[in-house]
């Protein structure tokens, strides 16, 4: 079997097969006569519910023309930016896969979680025809299976090309608010697809046509039936989306002994093999994509998994691949449906509120005057659900916007490890402390370091040579989640080999914004912009760049009861403002002038002057970055002389309860 390096970030000394992929089924052919003009495309379900009727129209135009392909990629991507089409295109996070019609054009917001071993299909291939008794030339490419007809692997005509497969997860830890945001937005319309059975082995496009013909009305009426289940998120009523439906003893063993790989536990939603065409090297591991694709769930994609399974149990030379390996690399369609991909869009963020590309300087000016108000309604509502503690507050706003946008050798620059501590361990605070930030952010996660979840739980990544595939772990993190560490909720115990390793890894991940993923027999770094929150009750055993000491000035009666008050006060619409107002406020450019650097340098050196012990290099990276975040929170991508001091007086508050502190618990470092 042929050999080649691998592609994409996981480069290094291992190699990869190259799959040979022919697989080969009879369908029924489609009309392509209206698809010959692809540029005159008469409504918008053309193009989405039979994308593939676009491509082999195209083909079947200009095949031999070399930029054929370009110009298919070119369509969907115009198509795409008129007049909000993306919002009908249905979206796999939002929608069940039985209401999918198979070979649709959908999309898919995910995380890729592994890249598996590149593969060889026929991008082009001829047939004989038995009825015509001629024969044809098609396009393999965007396909899993090819048409109807005889194969001639002999012909001339045909054409071997390479994919690269991606396994795609959705975004870990993305909060409720966002999947229903998303889904409350969407104008596709979806209804169960009643011709589609995981198990049979063809299904017609005559029952296709017939769903598509439905009048408009009973459309809506399926659609309002299901509509609470789907706005919200990944819910589904008639099925869970990590188990595929089976009749048979065969596949239901092989589904209960398939892991999706999610990297969070307790997640939900598909897990999808994406078939990638062009510039894979483009794409990263961990990278947050909007993938446009066409959707294949042919059950002979299963039928074929099974028997290439059988066949290398009855003859293990029979092939390079382990029994395991292709239990992951080939699950049944039915569980893990295949996206070909015509086009995938980088998401810088998954905030719904807001674009997805960049703002515009023009946009940009106008919103800039908002943030300070925002800033204040939110320092307020912040101060409450830190039970009075405005000092705090700030430095929670300063957190939650904090953003690594730069590094400088190994140094990650901007980022602001917040640990709070004086924590409660008395009631669920900490709890209530995370509900409330999971409303603000689009993504995060609470791992509560408990003794057990420390001695058990896998936090990195670690390569499974058996399988060949990347096991998630915990830290296996889109950029810009939140992570919120429970220290509250260690308790007194010994912390065993895979503690130690655990509590390393978090230390990594915050001192140096990095992961090392477990090869076996070498590590591999892998950078990462995760804002990490630490809550304790005295000091935390981890780094952090920045620790303040809650100092409640309130004292309810029933701490609960008071929290839960604190956030049903706020209306849907302000939550949406500050959460517009945290992303804008991450995403700001900053700048410093000659003129305020000369200005610090000058202070720099008289604080030195008053007390060298208590104005380190260490101290001033600090200062410096807390006068960043303090700038852009108010809406100032810029430093002022006036932000510099407020920026000073910030953190002689700060140290100085901190020294209080220490006064008070005499053995606390």
């Amino acid at each position: 079997m042929t050999q080649f390096s691998r592609h994409g970030v996981l480069c290094g000394a291992e190699l990869w097969n190259v799959h040979v992929v022919v697989l080969v089924k009879g369908i029924l052919s489609f009309n392509f006569c209206e698809f010959l003009n692809p540029t005159a495309m008469p409504t918008v379900h053309d193009w989405i519910n039979n994308p593939l009727g676009v491509v082999d129209g195209m083909f079947a135009q200009s095949h031999s023309s070399p930029d054929w392909e370009k110009k298919v990629v070119e369509y969907f991507k115009e198509k795409l930016k008129l007049n909000d089409a993306q919002a009908w295109v249905p979206s796999l996070n939002d929608v069940p896969l039985h209401y999918m019609k198979p070979n649709s054009l959908v999309k898919f917001r995910c995380m890729v979680q592994d890249m598996f071993d590149p593969e060889f299909f026929m991008g082009v291939y001829e047939i004989n025809d038995p009825t015509s008794n001629s024969k044809q030339v098609k396009c393999g490419k965007y396909k899993d299976v090819t048409e109807c007809g005889q194969v001639d692997f002999n012909s001339r005509n045909t054409v071997m090309s390479e994919r690269q497969t991606f396994y795609c997860v959705p975004i870990p830890g993305e909060s409720q608010w966002v999947k229903e945001s998303y889904a409350g937005t969407s104008q596709a319309r979806v209804v169960p697809s009643t011709s589609y059975v995981p198990n049979r082995h063809k299904r017609s496009y005559e029952d296709d046509d017939e769903m598509d013909t439905q009048p408009q009305q009973m459309k809506d009426v399926s659609q309002g039936a299901h509509s609470s289940a789907e706005s919200h998120g990944n819910m589904e009523p008639k099925r869970q989306e990590t188990k595929a439906p089976s009749q048979d003893s065969s596949q239901s063993h092989c589904t209960s002994s398939l892991d999706l790989n999610f990297p969070l536990p307790g997640e939900k939603g598909p897990a999808c093999l994406v078939k990638v065409y062009e510039n894979w090297d483009s794409f990263k591991l961990n990278d947050m994509l909007e993938v446009f694709g066409i959707l294949s769930v042919d059950p002979a994609l299963s039928v074929i998994a099974e028997e290439r399974e059988v066949s290398s149990l009855l003859d293990p030379t029979d092939g390079m691949e382990t029994v395991e390996e292709q239990r992951v690399h080939s699950p049944p369609a039915s569980l893990v449906p295949r996206l070909h991909m015509l086009y995938a869009q980088p998401l810088v963020h998954n905030n719904p509120l807001l674009p997805s590309s960049p703002l515009e300087n023009n946009d940009l000016s106008s919103v800039l005057g908002e943030l300070a108000s925002v800033r204040a309604e939110l320092l307020t509502f912040l101060t409450h659900v830190l039970m009075g503690d405005s000092l705090a507050a700030e430095y929670l706003i300063l957190h939650l916007i904090s953003n690594v946008y730069s590094r400088r050798d190994v140094l990650p620059l901007g980022k602001f490890t917040l640990n709070i501590s004086g924590c409660p361990l008395t009631s669920p605070y900490t709890e209530h402390l995370y509900n409330v930030i999971q409303q603000l952010v689009p993504s995060s996660f609470r791992l509560c370091m408990s003794l057990q979840n420390m001695n058990n739980q896998r936090m990195v990544p670690r390569k499974d040579y058996t399988a060949n595939r990347l096991m998630s772990g915990i830290l296996q993190l889109a950029n810009n989640t939140s992570l919120f560490l429970d220290e509250t909720q260690l308790g007194q115990g010994q912390l065993d080999t895979t503690g130690v390793q655990n509590i390393t890894a978090l230390g990594n991940l915050i001192s140096w914004q990095k992961v090392d993923y477990d090869f076996n027999y070498h590590q591999m770094e892998f950078p990462c912009n995760i804002n990490v929150l630490i809550a304790s009750e005295g000091r935390s055993l981890l780094p952090s760049d920045c620790r303040i000491h809650l100092r409640p000035t309130l004292n309810p009666p029933n701490l609960e009861e008071y929290l839960s008050a604190v956030q049903v006060a706020q209306v849907p619409s302000q939550i949406n403002k500050y959460r517009i107002y945290l992303s804008m406020a991450r995403a700001l450019n900053y700048t410093i002038s000659d003129e305020i650097t000369k200005a610090v340098e000058e202070d720099f050196v008289e604080m030195r002057k008053d007390d060298p012990q208590n104005m380190s290099a260490e101290d001033l990276h600090r200062l410096l970055v807390v006068a960043r975040l303090l700038s852009l929170s108010h809406g100032q991508n810029t430093l002022s002389r006036d932000g510099w001091m407020k920026a000073k007086q910030l953190e002689v508050l700060r140290i100085s309860r901190t020294q209080q502190q220490k006064c008070v618990n005499g053995n606390e470092p």
